[in-house]
């Protein structure tokens, strides 16, 4: 505990001061380093028996394809993948010794091309709203809240099975903890940050950021029990890999975006 909690606030330390000073550029950098480490990770849980040439695939497609997304045009970053698709489907089969093993590699090159670079790039467009900064606070406070409500409630309550095929430890008192937790975190957010969101839409992204979260953590845990691995990594001593840390993130960021834009809350800065 002592080490997970120490390695926390390490982080904290780090990503706290570049996205209260950094600016948006700051926020691409960061996840443009994470995109890589997830990737990393990614392959060495996926195709272990060609991870050399997945990642380099995956790095290949993935780096411009983020770039395309964040820097670039949409509709070109939409033409990339589609190419990008086609190419690692063709590598797949070439390069792979039989049928099976290159349809598996197929399927998860697709999966990680889809998984990391798309759905990270969604942090810099959130970034990119007026007051992102407030809106990125939103994502990481409501999944932090959301986390840390759905332990003590567990600990304290928990007796229903959430989903125990893929998550044996989550309960269903536990994730009602996390969710009351959220939306208090999502008040605050607005309260200090966004006076121009109303209470209804900071309670509906409090409860909707947090169910994605979940969503988005046992679709990770899900990967790890099909590959096999406990954690997606060990850069982070105590708490795994990079992507056992941003699971929910590559689920939040993209429903904030989707729920802020459908409903006007902000304007792209």
């Amino acid at each position: 505990m002592k080490q997970r909690i120490l390695a926390a606030l390490v982080g904290l330390a780090i990503v706290i001061p570049l996205l209260a000073f950094g600016g948006p550029i700051a926020v691409d950098l960061v996840v443009l380093l994470v995109l890589l480490v997830g990737l990393d990770e990614f392959t060495r849980m996926a195709i272990p028996d060609e991870r050399k040439f997945a990642l380099g695939a995956l790095v290949a497609t993935g780096l411009p394809l983020y770039g395309l997304l964040v820097w670039g045009q949409p509709n070109h970053a939409l033409g990339f993948m589609a190419f990008s698709l086609v190419g690692l489907f063709s590598a797949a089969m070439l390069k792979t010794r039989d049928t099976e093993s290159g349809a598996r590699a197929a399927v998860c090159l697709a999966t990680g091309l889809v998984y990391i670079p798309l759905l990270l790039a969604f942090v810099p467009w959130v970034r990119r709203f007026d007051h992102g900064l407030a809106w990125i606070s939103l994502i990481l406070v409501v999944t932090w809240a959301g986390d840390t409500g759905a332990y003590f409630a567990g600990r304290a309550f928990g007796r229903t099975k959430l989903f125990p095929r893929v998550s044996p430890n989550k309960t269903w008192e536990g994730a009602i903890g996390g969710l009351l937790l959220s939306i208090v975190g999502a008040c605050v957010v607005k309260a200090l940050g966004l006076p121009e969101l109303s209470w209804a839409h900071a309670i509906i992204l409090g409860a909707l950021v947090d169910i994605i979260a979940i969503l988005g953590d046992l679709v990770e845990s899900m990967f790890k029990r099909a590959f096999g691995v406990k954690d997606s990594g060990w850069i982070m001593p105590g708490h795994g890999g990079i992507l056992d840390r941003v699971d929910s993130l590559l689920f939040t960021a993209p429903a904030t975006w989707a729920y802020v834009t459908v409903f006007g809350l902000s304007s792209a800065a």
